[in-house]
């Protein structure tokens, strides 16, 4: 018995296939002017159950500023720890976008490049795909400052395909003291490793003594945070 799709009129099977043709035309179009459509799809369509869990949510590796909980999770209320992650053959370096110093953070900020033999050590966190338009926006992407990549971390002996981010026209410049002390305090968080704590307290700043509103918003964030594990505790 044959099935209604093998059953059915030539000139049906043609304009099913026409309509097939239209639909990956506008796929091609959407990837290759929304680099971000073309990540979201390669997660969602090769996810297994260690790197993905379901089909809502997606991992990303931070290694500046989104090492810290209370940071990331500003815009991006979704995001959990999934593990602590090492990237090999890159090193963490601090710049600006073709130069122009951050508003937010008076100085360079991270990205990472590569560099054979170095290694440069992260979150991978588990965020839901709808936060995904609050992260690229964090990083700028739109703007181009930032473009988001998929590399491969390393984890208690297993491989994770996870999105970050890499900087464009990067321009060297040192971070603010302000944005170095969220990235130590977002390490000392996750417990990344003792030496590479040290590497990131060596990390020479700009020495910028001004204010930072990112600091205060940060500082309140924490507070809350703290507040909320002492009602549990009180609860308990």
């Amino acid at each position: 018995m044959f099935s209604p799709l093998h059953a059915a009129p030539p000139q049906n099977w043609l304009t099913s296939a026409l309509h097939l043709c239209q639909c990956c035309f506008i796929l091609c179009l959407c990837i290759i002017f929304f680099p971000s459509v073309h990540l979201v799809l390669i997660f969602l369509l090769t996810e297994t159950d260690d790197n993905m869990g379901d089909n809502h949510t997606f991992l990303y590796f931070a290694y500046g500023s989104n090492l810290l909980k209370e940071r990331l999770q500003l815009k991006n209320p979704s995001a959990t720890v999934h593990c602590v992650a090492r990237l090999k053959d890159y090193k963490l370096v601090f710049g600006n976008h073709k130069g122009l110093a951050s508003d937010r953070w008076h100085g360079g900020v991270a990205t990472i490049e590569h560099s054979p033999g170095d290694e440069v050590w992260g979150v991978v966190w588990r965020m839901n795909v709808s936060d995904l338009e609050s992260l690229d926006s964090q990083e700028n992407v739109t703007l181009g400052a930032y473009s988001p990549v998929e590399l491969s971390v390393k984890t208690k002996g297993q491989d994770l395909n996870c999105r970050t981010y890499i900087m464009n026209s990067c321009v060297y410049a040192p971070p603010s003291p302000q944005y170095l002390k969220v990235i130590v305090m977002g390490a000392e968080q996750n417990g990344l490793p003792k030496d590479y704590q040290e590497k990131l307290r060596a990390i020479k700043t700009n020495m910028y003594e001004g204010p930072l509103p990112m600091m205060a918003e940060l500082e309140r964030a924490r507070r809350r945070a703290k507040e909320k594990v002492n009602h549990r505790s009180n609860d308990a």
